[in-house]
């Protein structure tokens, strides 16, 4: 008895699926319909089902083509994201089964017997199943070797579950796999489309009646029998379960963990009913640079000249290879250079990027955006039902590098998840917590929408860029896009900000100023508004970058802050003027405080203009030109500046106002830079008995205030008792701040340059050592102040007798001054002086 007829197979597998994605409809529908057709088409029950289980095919082209047309729009209704194969392919299918069958009847006779007679012998091999064909330009990637390894002399019973996003190539890895085990002599491949657990009982009903082991009228117990013979047989055999939506698909289907065989399955999901006993899960990721531009390189030819090109298309596209693939067919299809496509991607969305569902390369069944929206639409029914499609959302706005999982559970978080839930408010609805959106968060990590990783502080979840922007493509689509997109990036917005310490210590800083870099980008004019202003977290990050040490960097973020404020809000809107304001002071702190000065006064005409003399705005102003002019070197103008701001702000806010007392503090620093110290600590004392009765003995102005006071004493001829003085504070300032509030570290700076100054250099350079361990940890190795306590501690060392070290510690500390401050920077200048003047006093050839 003859074997089943491979095309004919085909044919029939490729209708089943078909079929599925149709809803299954019934052989008497179908009947029906066929029958409406001008010329009517004849269509029988029992046709039909010879034809879905490989018996036969139709004898007339055009009942074919009917059929298939008429199960594709069913399918579309009944399964959206499922792509037929083209037509040209059906055609195809069609004509090689029809032939096939046809030349079996010359040579027997009859048709012939889809079942073999008996047990499939030793010799005979046995293949069910459509392995893809290999993707054009297909890449050798090292994933693949821990497949390879175990093929096919590997040990027995082994089963690899590739997991990954949509679009890394897993099934193209399978197939690889698939087709090396039959070139290698495995008996028996079973490729089955795992999509449905209907699906999977097809082909090993359909394995088993190949193998003559079961019957075609009950697929449910011939897929028994294969199962059992996979587990006796001594011949070697592969399945391969290509595409497991829904492990639960599985149950009691997984081939046996023991004889002769091995299984690869491949799923965009990570549940951890896919590990287990003998199955070894292999993460997917996408291509290497290298791997996805030798993609590229290889698959465009003459389209991609340049490198430069090749490499930049790559990085836009995650480096992801069903982008990669469908981006290439788009060039070749248009016959357009990269440069223009990479045009075209920054402007149009992502569906319109691929070629026509027909022409999409290497037999790919959906668009890349329709990938991912299966697997939303997924994750959207798992528990907690209806929270992972709107905290995709959120995370589509933020850095795909790393977002903090604390920002997505956040208070405003939270508000903006349950206004998108269908009805928070139900009685059954449980509330939401951040133990609810932690299980979320494992939702969209198990259908690979997402990484979520626990150990990686501050950045826990990442997600691919392109999975972003196609979540954000389709959210622009619903109805209510133009209110619920600004609600998305304000409710980010607001996330970012709610978790945002006062005092920025490890990456924490630095992560939350990349997620704002990545919102401000995707959300475009959405977080500015004429009447609300610019969101805060854009101001936010520009302070961050320079109190972090970053101040050019700073001013390049407020540079970009005030010309988006302009053009937005207009040149005379409060966060215009606030922006301009940022800008002026971090060029002070850049080292031009000329510059600062300057754009001070400017701003303070507008600020007159716009808001009145006695706006407390315009006060602020006043008080920032005056500072940055006495650093310019016009102290006497600085200091008589805040003595009439005093003037002014006594009338306009009061003597108790916060404000009002802060410029009486400048106003006694200037009198001390000017050479009055006794004035200045006189009138601190002052400041000092209000500050405590206004503000109370523990607030932190009060607590500056007595750290000044002592300054200025010390610097009046009694360092001595001005150590006595920050120590006491020392002691009320732990009880209140805390060890690690930068205020404590700077009264402890403060307290080592006294202990220097009243006689014992070697006791103030090892408080300045112990210092700079906990500015460091606390502020980073690049802050401003942790710099500052690497010069304190070299002078100190110098002058308890070891210029040597002092020089190579100002000569390390001059080198990370320019990386971080650059060379033009006072406080780098200063380290250069300082460096040559240690260099001199311990004997040292000057540099050339």
């Amino acid at each position: 008895m003859s074997e089943p007829l491979d095309a004919t197979g085909v044919w029939a597998q490729a209708l089943r699926a078909l079929w599925e994605a149709a809803g299954r409809p019934t052989g008497a529908s179908i009947r029906r319909q066929a029958a409406l057709q001008v010329p009517p088409l004849k269509v029988t029950a029992q046709s039909w089902s010879d034809w879905r289980n490989g018996k036969n095919v139709p004898v007339k082209q055009a009942t074919a083509r009917w059929l298939i047309r008429f199960l594709r729009v069913q399918a579309r209704r009944h399964t959206p994201t499922f792509v037929a194969d083209p037509d040209p392919w059906w055609e195809d299918a069609w004509r090689r089964a029809r032939t096939e069958r046809q030349r079996s009847r010359e040579r027997d006779g009859r048709p012939p017997n889809p079942h073999p007679a008996g047990p499939c012998k030793s010799a005979d091999r046995v293949r069910t199943g459509q392995v893809p064909q290999q993707a054009d330009c297909f890449q050798a990637r090292a994933v693949a070797d821990q497949l390879e390894r175990a093929a096919p002399d590997g040990p027995a019973g082994a089963c690899h579950v590739l997991a990954g996003m949509g679009g890394v190539g897993k099934t193209q890895l399978a197939a690889a796999y698939a087709r090396h085990c039959w070139q290698e002599g495995v008996h028996v491949v079973v490729w089955s489309t795992a999509a449905t657990r209907a699906g999977i009982i097809d082909a090993y009903a359909t394995s088993a009646v190949k193998l003559g082991i079961g019957k075609d009228e009950d697929p449910e117990r011939a897929a028994g029998e294969f199962l059992l013979w996979a587990e006796t047989t001594p011949l070697s055999w592969l399945v391969v379960l290509d595409d497991i939506q829904d492990p639960a698909d599985l149950r009691g289907l997984w081939p046996p963990g023991s004889g002769s065989g091995r299984v690869v399955a491949t799923t965009r999901r990570r549940d951890a009913a896919l590990a287990g006993a003998q199955r070894h899960v292999i993460a997917v990721e996408v291509f290497t640079p290298t791997e996805a531009e030798a993609f590229l390189a290889a698959k465009l030819g003459d389209l991609a000249p340049h490198h430069e090109q090749i490499a930049g298309l790559a990085a836009e596209l995650g480096y992801l290879p069903l982008a990669l693939a469908q981006a290439a067919a788009y060039i070749l299809d248009q016959y357009i250079s990269i440069n223009h496509y990479r045009g075209l991607f920054q402007r149009r969305l992502l569906e319109q990027l691929v070629s026509e569902p027909q022409a999409l390369p290497d037999d790919h069944l959906r668009i890349l955006t329709a990938t991912w929206e299966l697997s939303a639409r997924q994750a959207e029914q798992a528990r907690p039902i209806g929270l992972a499609r709107p905290l995709l959302h959120l995370a589509s706005m933020l850095d795909p590098n790393g977002i903090p999982a604390t920002a997505l559970s956040s208070p405003p978080a939270l508000r903006y998840l349950a206004s998108r839930l269908s009805n928070p408010t139900a009685p059954s609805a449980s509330p939401l917590t951040a133990e609810v959106v932690d299980e979320a968060l494992r939702v969209l990590h198990r259908f690979s929408l997402i990484d979520h990783h626990r150990t990686s502080l501050h950045h826990e979840v990442h997600i691919h860029q392109l999975v972003q922007r196609a979540t954000r493509e389709t959210l622009a689509t619903q109805p209510d896009s133009s209110a619920q997109y600004p609600a998305l990036a304000r409710a980010a917005a607001d996330a970012l900000v709610d978790i945002w310490p006062p005092t920025e210590r490890d990456q924490l800083g630095q992560i939350l100023r990349a997620n704002t870099t990545a919102l401000s980008n995707a959300a475009g004019a959405a977080l500015w508004d004429r009447d609300r202003g610019a969101h805060p977290v854009l101001f936010k990050a520009a302070a961050s970058l320079g109190d972090s040490g970053h101040v050019v960097a700073a001013i390049d973020a407020c540079i970009t802050l005030c010309a988006n404020a302009d053009h937005l809000l207009g040149p005379d809107h409060p966060d215009t003027l606030t922006a301009r304001n940022d800008l002026a002071r971090w060029r002070g702190h850049a080292g031009d405080a000329a510059g600062a000065a300057a754009e001070f006064e400017q701003l303070l005409i507008d600020r007159l203009r716009v808001l009145g003399p006695d706006h407390p705005d315009t006060l602020t102003t006043r008080s920032n030109l005056a500072g940055w002019r006495g650093e310019a070197g016009y102290g006497y103008s600085a200091h008589a500046e805040f003595e009439q701001l005093l003037i002014d702000r006594l009338r306009v806010l009061g003597p108790d106002h916060p404000d009002t007392l802060t410029t009486r503090s400048n106003r006694a620093r200037w009198r001390g830079v000017l050479g009055d110290p006794a004035g200045a600590a006189a009138q601190l004392e002052a400041l000092l008995v209000d500050r405590a009765r206004v503000l109370g003995p523990n607030h932190p102005s009060t607590l500056t205030t007595r750290s000044s006071l002592a300054h200025w004493q010390g610097e009046a001829g009694d360092p001595t008792a001005a150590a006595a003085a920050l120590e006491d504070l020392l002691a009320d300032m732990l009880q209140v701040l805390g060890p690690d509030h930068p205020d404590i570290l700077a009264t402890w700076n403060s307290l080592a340059s006294m202990r220097g100054l009243s006689g014992d250099p070697a006791g103030a350079a090892a408080m300045f050592e112990a210092l700079l361990v906990d500015r460091a940890r606390v502020l980073g190795p690049n802050h401003p102040s942790t710099l500052t306590t690497r010069s304190s501690l070299a002078h100190w060392q110098g002058e308890a007798g070891d210029p040597t070290a002092a020089a190579a510690a100002l000569e390390d500390l001059l080198a990370d001054r320019v990386r971080v401050q650059g060379q033009d920077n006072p406080h780098t200048r200063a380290t250069r002086d300082a460096l040559a003047y240690w260099r001199l006093r311990a004997g040292l050839r000057q540099p050339e």
